[in-house]
């Protein structure tokens, strides 16, 4: 059983002191898969147990079976930062527990929903009359976007780059549609010429590959795309949130001629994880592609429903904690955080230029290193297993023609310039093991 009061008191006690300790646990879960498994329960309890017990076995089981996402050390992916506004938004969230299938059914959550989404359009430089709602996901947001082009175009082909975010290929698959992928040019970006879109339904452009933070020429796209009648969805779901910043706005160049653009707040904008931000230019058509009012909806005052822009129908008040991000974090210091991130990443970037027996094997863009040891792939798969196996940072490794390449990516706001220069020192300290 639960005494709300004094159980929330103690969860919140815990996730105050799991934050402050976060720099001494180790980055990467220290188990073997089904370790924890072994150790729960094969069946839930026949009589109640009390909360105290659940905070009990989640600091002696599950604590242990945790990889840190919110670690400062945590380089691997793209790192995420749930942010203590953010947190506690979550927690009244849960507690108001909005379902907002309808505007009726959840005024607030629908309504703050559209101003939070224009207030980052605003941020971010995109242009007027955009409509923006959120999905859980990028990959919602781009399967929305396709089932919207197929809808428009009626035509049944996704074109993007070969270095696309694999949710573009999961998505063609799952809607049966064919997928072509294009070569990249010497910068990693999307080439522009050399294939036909006469019967393409979508091309995606990337601002911001998840391997190497590459931009395709979104401007160069989009103007062929439309001459073809195609419709243009750009994925900046990582990169998309530097834009907060008016020097990283270059690689925003073009993107307002997409008929649909997603970027995640949950990504680099201290939002906890399913807040993923989908905005279009053609609103109407969007709307098209998924309005299906069942009878029980309908209403005398037919007003906005946000479930008629997108697969599903039920909705979280998402809203909430990017809301209270942007009012307690303010976009001066949000710029501040982006920026410091950016200047890491170079920082890092230049010992590996400066040092002997390492290498640069893409440019540095945004928050992101990718670099390698010189030697074999084998040696720097080693290197990356050592490292992560160490507790004291967590990395994770792509592939370029063939090579084994480490990612370095910074984005947690506890994250330092010791932080850094540790992840460094470790490198280093397994290189020469």
């Amino acid at each position: 059983m639960t005494d709300f009061r004094e159980d929330g008191a103690a969860a919140l006690e815990w996730a105050a002191r799991y934050l402050e300790r976060l720099p001494e646990l180790p980055v990467l879960a220290q188990v073997k898969p089904g370790e924890l498994t072994a150790q729960l329960p094969e069946s839930a309890p026949e009589e109640p147990e009390t909360f105290a017990d659940v905070l009990h076995d989640l600091e002696e089981l599950l604590l242990p079976a945790l990889t840190n996402w919110q670690s400062p050390r945590f380089f691997s992916y793209f790192a995420v930062t749930s942010s203590e506004p953010a947190i506690l938004a979550e927690l009244l969230a849960a507690t108001l527990n909005q379902v907002a299938i309808a505007w009726r059914a959840s005024p607030a959550s629908t309504e703050l929903e559209l101003v939070v989404a224009d207030w980052v359009r605003q941020l971010l430089g995109l242009p007027d009359g955009w409509h923006g709602h959120i999905e859980d996901t990028a990959s919602t947001s781009t399967l929305a976007a396709l089932i919207v082009a197929r809808h428009v175009t009626g035509r049944n082909v996704v074109v993007c780059s070969e270095h696309a975010h694999s949710s573009v290929e999961k998505d063609a698959r799952m809607l049966g549609m064919e997928l072509r992928k294009v070569p990249v040019d010497d910068e990693l970006r999307m080439r522009v010429d050399g294939y036909d879109l006469d019967d393409v339904a979508a091309v995606v452009a990337t601002v911001g590959t998840t391997s190497f933070a590459s931009v395709d020429p979104v401007r160069e796209l989009a103007e062929r795309a439309r001459a073809a009648g195609a419709w243009v969805h750009v994925d900046a779901a990582y990169a998309g949130s530097s834009w907060i910043c008016e020097e990283e706005r270059w690689s925003a160049d073009g993107v307002a001629l997409a008929d649909s653009l997603t970027v995640n707040p949950h990504k680099w904008l201290l939002v906890p994880m399913d807040c993923s931000l989908v905005w279009t230019a053609r609103p109407d058509e969007w709307r098209e592609a998924f309005s299906l009012v069942p009878e029980y909806l309908r209403t005398s005052d037919d007003a906005y429903a946000l479930s008629e822009y997108g697969p599903a129908l039920g909705r979280r008040f998402r809203s909430l904690k990017l809301w209270a991000v942007l009012r307690c974090y303010g976009a001066q210091r949000l710029r501040a955080i982006v920026r410091e991130h950016i200047r890491l990443a170079d920082l890092f970037a230049g010992w590996v230029e400066e040092s002997l027996g390492w290498e640069l094997v893409a440019p540095q863009r945004f928050s992101l290193v990718c670099f390698r040891r010189v030697g074999t792939d084998e040696d720097n798969e080693r290197l990356l297993e050592r490292a992560n196996a160490s507790g004291e940072i967590f990395i994770t490794h792509t592939k370029l023609d063939g090579r084994y390449v480490l990612r370095l990516a910074v984005g947690n706001a506890r994250t330092t310039e010791a932080d850094v220069r540790r992840a460094w020192d470790v490198l280093n300290k397994e290189a020469e093991r």
